[in-house]
């Protein structure tokens, strides 16, 4: 700089001002040059070592606050889409009349109100959002003063009620409310920023066909709710979970509050006889029982201040299988008073029935248990009564009675192929190997035949409790919560892949097509023979010809 300056005196010295406005542009030229290459090196710099390779070179995505939701195979369920904001400033209109009425030709759905209020006041105001592109187009084409408009994220669910249950929904500001947008919130953003998705659980095609059957069934027997799940029991991810009545979650506001209920897992039921699987099965865990042991059910039991009666009763004496296939109330409360109360509440605790369901959802609910332990406890609880679970719970259980004797949490995760949770032991595997076989006797032989369908080994236990009434101060016959717990299949080693399905009922009622009765066997497990039938293909299960319905009686006799 020194140097230039000098070269500039040197020139007006010389009287020569050529030389002095050559140096000038010189340096003119010097200066933008250096900025320029500047310039040039930082950006270089920014599109080669910025790090953005390790995020898979992608930039994050504008204005999406929270990422798509998918299916396991990929399939969307949930994504972030331009939407667009209509305001309106009624110092630029010129003809509030015309404004009027094209905007109530062009948006019917426009509250007009709210319309009429923004047109008389005095400022810009908001009036309608969630305006598709298509809605937007036609309002600009009307080429209106004083209507503009502003762009926005909106949460769509294009699948509208499928999955709304376990799917939820956000609110307006980006933030999970209920099912997997509230339990899985910051990973959902995370997976945002990141330009990524995030996979559930569930398989799609599970969940309609699940859906359409519980659905049916549920109009059909005029039940007040019902719950369907399938599980993979060796991984515990959710690969279908439905609760009826349902609601669309793209307009949650307009749902009522019985319709967003996810029952599967914020409702709580006495379960009746599906309890009595974990019964049988702790008899033969703790060595109290084997499948030969006999129970006299000949006559009613009576325990303490109360008689325990069986809804069919056998009148005979019954080996624990048949206690099983009979349903039987006598047998499993003598089963349950030989198992003892201390030992039959730790098994119930150790199969996770005494606390809240081990899954992601926020609105998973406790459960409702004894405050003592006594033999009046044990008669109740060990055949479904005096106890009150989620759905949700039950199946927890019930994959650890079918998957080796292995507690695990459930998840609406999409796990990576070939990972499962290890587990927590709470039973051998050579209980959960007996209990295949028992529950599949269940379905050949007993309660369960409306559930049986030809080609696969389901397995399973009917269940049907009464609800107890404060109004009568006992249990009202009338109001039933019926179910069907099943397995499939039960044949194969204890590592094969196996599935489970819950079908619950909430107050059905009987019909012609189940001879007026509404207990689990006569609506609940039609319904679960129904569904495997139609998800076993996805699943990869194969029917093989060897298996045949089995038995011609009415497949509704004997069931409680």
């Amino acid at each position: 700089m020194w140097g230039l300056e000098h070269a500039f005196e040197r020139a007006r010295a010389s009287g020569r001002a050529e030389d002095d406005t050559r140096l000038r542009i010189f340096f003119v030229l010097a200066l933008f040059a250096t900025a320029f290459l500047t310039l040039a090196f930082g950006a270089t710099r920014a599109a080669m070592f910025s790090g953005l390779r390790h995020a898979d070179g992608l930039a994050p995505i504008a204005g999406a606050a929270r990422a798509d939701l998918t299916d396991r195979n990929g399939q969307m369920l949930a994504a972030d889409l331009l939407h667009y904001g209509l305001y309106i400033d009624p110092r630029e209109i010129w003809d509030t009349a015309e404004t009027r009425a094209a905007l109530a030709r062009t948006l019917p759905e426009l509250d007009h109100r709210r319309l009429e209020r923004a047109l008389r006041g005095e400022r810009r105001v908001f009036v309608m959002g969630a305006l598709t592109p298509e809605q937007r187009a036609r309002v600009h084409e009307l080429g209106l003063s004083g209507v503009s408009f502003e762009p926005e994220e909106r949460r769509v669910y294009p699948l509208g009620s499928t999955a709304a249950h376990l799917l939820g929904f956000a609110d307006t500001g980006g933030e999970g409310l209920t099912g997997a947008e509230a339990a899985l919130n910051e990973e959902i953003r995370q997976a945002a920023a990141r330009g990524a998705t995030v996979p559930l659980s569930i398989d799609l095609r599970v969940q309609a066909a699940l859906e359409d059957e519980l659905n049916t069934a549920a109009r059909e027997f005029s039940a007040k709710g019902a719950v369907g799940i399938v599980t993979n029991v060796h991984t515990g991810e959710i690969l279908g979970m439905a609760s009826y009545p349902t609601y669309d979650p793209n307009k949650p506001g307009a749902a009522s509050d019985d319709a967003k209920l996810n029952r599967a897992a914020a409702s709580v039921f006495e379960m009746g006889s599906t309890f009595k699987a974990f019964t049988v099965a702790i008899g033969l865990d703790a060595g109290v029982a084997t499948p030969s042991s006999t129970f006299d059910a000949r006559e009613p039991y009576k325990l303490g201040y109360r008689t325990i009666h069986d809804f069919h009763a056998a009148r005979k004496i019954l080996t624990l299988v048949e206690v099983f296939q009979h349903s039987s109330n006598i047998g499993t409360a003598k089963l349950a008073v030989a198992i003892g109360p201390q030992r039959l509440s730790q098994y119930f605790t150790n199969l996770g029935l005494t606390s809240t369901a081990k899954v992601e959802l926020i609105e998973s609910a406790r459960p409702l248990t004894p405050k003592k332990w006594d033999e009046d406890a044990v008669a109740s609880t060990s055949f479904g009564h005096g106890m009150n679970v989620s759905p949700l719970s039950l199946v927890i259980a019930y994959d650890t009675l079918m998957n080796g004797g292995l507690l695990k949490p459930l998840t609406i995760r999409k796990l990576p192929p070939g990972q499962a949770p290890e587990g927590r032991r709470v039973m051998s595997e050579r209980t959960s190997a007996q209990m295949l076989q028992i529950m599949r006797a269940n379905v050949t032989g007993g309660s369960g035949k409306s559930a049986n369908v030809p080609g696969l080994s389901v397995g399973g236990k009917t269940g049907t409790g009464e609800k107890y009434d404060p109004a009568i101060r006992g249990y009202n016959h009338q109001r039933q919560v019926s179910s069907f717990a099943a397995a499939f299949p039960t044949e194969g080693a204890i590592e094969d892949d196996r599935y489970m399905v819950l079908i619950l009922m909430d107050e059905p009622r009987g019909t012609a097509k189940s001879f007026g009765l509404s207990t689990g066997g006569a609506v609940a497990a039609p319904v679960a023979g129904q569904v495997i039938s139609r998800i076993a293909p996805f699943l990869g299960v194969q029917r093989k010809a060897s298996l045949v319905p089995e038995g011609a009686a009415s497949p509704f006799a004997g069931e409680y």
